[in-house]
């Protein structure tokens, strides 16, 4: 199973010294106009610490808030922060990518293989973390990537996913050794 260990770092150009990366820590900053609420996850740049607010909420009416949503946003709730960084309408608004490269661990399960026979393995995922087939099998099996990908050209490993490219659903695959 592939788990997030923290929360991604987020791709924006930082006005201020022009880095790229941003660390999210699961800050929130609420605002209320009257009846109308603003929210923002606040991230910090990891060169000069420079403040960035992604936004969350603009302008929205009290009412039409859900009671538990709100408590999380006081909260500081860092599962809240992470299901928003991974929600594409967030994404899509505030122009950030996000770089999961450090953020993951692959859970294995059962240490030891049978070695000289087709093992079938499935792949879970705990949230939406696009990672790399090859690396993920490099990683579960102790291979190095050029070796995967010489089991990948031999037909070796034998999967319906593409494994290519990214992939962030579940997906299963046979490795014949």
């Amino acid at each position: 199973m592939v788990v997030p260990t923290c929360l991604p770092l987020v791709l924006r150009r930082c006005h201020t010294c022009a880095s790229e990366r941003f660390r999210a820590h699961g800050k929130f900053r609420v605002n209320a106009h009257h009846k109308l609420i603003d929210a923002w996850l606040l991230a910090l740049c990891t060169l000069c610490g420079e403040t960035t607010r992604i936004t969350v909420l603009e302008r929205v009416n009290v009412r039409s808030i859900r009671p538990g949503f709100l408590d999380r946003l006081h909260a500081n709730d860092c599962g809240l922060a992470a299901e928003l960084l991974q929600d594409p309408v967030v994404r899509r608004r505030n122009h950030i990518a996000l770089d999961w490269s450090a953020a993951w661990r692959l859970d294995t399960g059962a240490p030891d293989r049978p070695e000289g026979e087709a093992v079938e393995v499935s792949v879970r995922f705990a949230a939406r973390i696009p990672v790399r087939p090859v690396r993920l099998i490099s990683e579960g099996f102790g291979l190095s990537r050029a070796e995967v990908e010489r089991l990948l050209a031999e037909g070796r490993v034998v999967s319906a996913a593409r494994l290519g490219g990214r992939l962030t659903g579940d997906f299963t695959f046979t490795l014949k050794r």
